[in-house]
């Protein structure tokens, strides 16, 4: 996944990036810093091609920043759009690789993207539930919009002052101590826990459907058979039709589920949605779809994310008009 703790350098300097992907989007945070008492830290905004492997991010808003007593260096002054490729050479490492710039000037390239992912943390924050829990349910776009809200708007708490008076034989003396700001965290586990995790049915009704390929009808039956098109990694699919459900917790394999349909059951044009239930370990849900009509194979090839459904048209032929002839006397 994309989803995680990055380390490493951005144009020169260190940085930690927490990258959690929402759908086709991007969001989190990144860390510029020389070390864990002089940094600056931004919210970032992007996308993540899954067809390219590209991701794009860039600093959005500055959240904090804190300078060292006797540094001379101050990371993360500039606002920064990285470019990178997402790679995974074997085992275990992923990186990301490529340039950056300053947001303001795209076109023109500051520096290199060298980043590792991590499961270690530099820098604690409320992004660390998210990842840590992310295959879980908590990729579930309203807590990530929760979790967001909590990084950008920290609510705050202002304790009353004290008044400090001495014994009443002295001369009255006030000691006025000024307001102490502490800010108030709402747990990221406490959403967790208020937010229920999304239906199968909400789940097709906000996701965008993808059209993939149209396949002609005919005869008296269709047959569908799936199988993960993949590495088998736990795929499991719902599948609707007409905006229908008719099976869902089916977990892709290499050998076929089949589904049957009867032709008179189907309209003129029917939609058939393939909606992805997990991603699986290896993200996004890939589904090889073979459809048997009248004696003749059809294949696609369905992708399903956090964000979008697969969607094939089934198009019902019509059929000839007879021909119409007269006797002649």
């Amino acid at each position: 996944m994309i989803t995680g703790t990055w380390h490493g350098k951005i144009n020169r300097q260190k940085a930690e990036v927490k990258i959690i992907q929402n759908g086709d989007s991007l969001t989190g945070t990144s860390y510029y810093y020389e070390s864990s008492n002089n940094y600056r830290r931004y919210s970032i905004k992007g996308y993540f091609d899954q067809r390219t492997n590209t991701t794009v991010w860039w600093d959005d808003q500055l959240i904090e920043e804190k300078t060292g007593r006797f540094s001379l260096n101050s990371p993360g002054k500039i606002p920064l759009l990285s470019q990178a490729d997402f790679n995974c050479p074997g085992g275990s490492k992923m990186m990301l690789d490529g340039t950056v710039s300053d947001k303001e000037t795209v076109a023109k390239t500051l520096g290199d993207v060298h980043l590792d992912k991590s499961g270690r943390t530099i820098f604690e924050d409320e992004w660390d539930f998210v990842i840590e829990n992310y295959t879980a349910g908590a990729n579930n776009p309203e807590i990530i919009d929760s979790i967001a809200s909590i990084s950008f708007n920290q609510p705050q708490e202002i304790k009353t002052p004290v008044r400090q008076t001495t014994p009443p034989e002295k001369k009255t003396e006030v000691v006025y101590t000024p307001p102490v700001v502490v800010e108030k965290k709402q747990e990221p586990e406490k959403i967790a826990a208020i937010t229920a995790p999304l239906t199968i049915k909400e789940k097709f009704v906000i996701r965008e459907k993808k059209f993939i390929k149209e396949i002609p009808v005919s005869g008296d039956s269709i047959e569908l058979k799936f199988y993960d098109n993949a590495e088998i990694d736990g795929d499991s699919i719902s599948l609707f039709i007409n905006e229908k459900l008719v099976f869902e917790h089916v977990r892709l394999a290499a050998t076929a589920y089949t589904y049957k349909i009867a032709v008179t059951d189907l309209k003129d044009t029917t939609e058939l949605v393939m909606v992805a239930e997990n991603l699986g370990k290896i993200p996004p849900n890939t589904s090889y779809m073979v459809a048997l009509v009248d004696g003749i194979k059809y294949d696609a090839y369905l992708a399903s994310t956090e964000g979008s459904s697969g969607m094939i048209r089934l198009i019902k032929s019509k059929p000839e008009k007879a021909i119409e002839t007269k006797n002649e006397n």
